[in-house]
């Protein structure tokens, strides 16, 4: 797919809701003088991925590969080892089997993928891997000397959730993104009260947030689009 072609998909409020993203976050990184470039550049591709994902195409999860890896080693940085392993580890390899997953189950013969709802058995699957994961990673963490721990543990459950019901194309998967949201504004808050070079940071998941917000109210057109035909 070109990346213009696919921009001109953009609805009116999806190319307002971007572009005043990107202007945000780059006004944010100006102002805070930071000279922390792996920041602006992983903001600016992670919103980019949102507005793609809210629309349910493929290239959206591309996207999430690609900030998963500089939000890892921006994580690296600040000794949030949890953030790095949560989305070098889990977050990233996961898009990936997301992306094959997508590309399997295209809604008819458009770019938009076909949206699924859990049974059941697959809640309580997912439920059981999230408490697994989630354990498993707090004690590397506390191996490692986390900071923030509690936080970083709650970004991991959040994140996990986030990520299977993204691979199961499920129009929850935004409501867990925001959830994992929230949490990571309380984690670059704190990482600011030490650097405010990570102030951008902060920022940038406010936009996540909202971006992830009207991730879950497209998906529920997309569902309700796509069950009435």
């Amino acid at each position: 797919m070109k990346i213009l072609s696919i921009f001109k998909d953009l609805t009116k409020f999806e190319r307002i809701l971007w572009g005043s993203s990107v202007i945000i976050i780059i006004i944010s990184y100006l102002l805070s003088h930071s000279t922390n470039y792996l920041t602006l550049i992983a903001s600016l591709i992670g919103v980019t991925a949102l507005i793609f994902v809210a629309k349910g195409y493929v290239i959206g999860q591309i996207l999430t590969v690609v900030f998963a890896v500089f939000y890892g080693v921006i994580s690296l940085y600040f000794r949030y080892y949890g953030e790095m392993i949560t989305y070098l580890g889990m977050t990233s390899p996961i898009a990936i089997v997301t992306v094959i997953e997508w590309m399997k189950h295209p809604y008819k013969d458009t770019k938009e993928v076909m949206v699924s709802n859990l049974s059941t058995e697959q809640i309580m699957i997912m439920l059981l891997l999230t408490i697994i994961t989630t354990v498993l990673f707090y004690f590397i963490l506390v191996k490692l000397n986390t900071a923030n721990l509690l936080f970083s543990t709650i970004s991991i459950a959040t994140s996990f959730l986030a990520s299977y019901l993204t691979l199961m194309r499920s129009p929850y998967y935004a409501l867990a993104y925001a959830l994992n949201d929230i949490v990571l504004i309380v984690l670059w808050v704190l990482a600011s009260l030490t650097d405010s070079s990570y102030i951008p940071m902060i920022i940038c998941f406010i936009i996540f947030l909202i971006n992830d917000i009207y991730g879950f109210i497209n998906w529920q057109r997309m569902s309700n689009r796509q069950r009435s035909k």
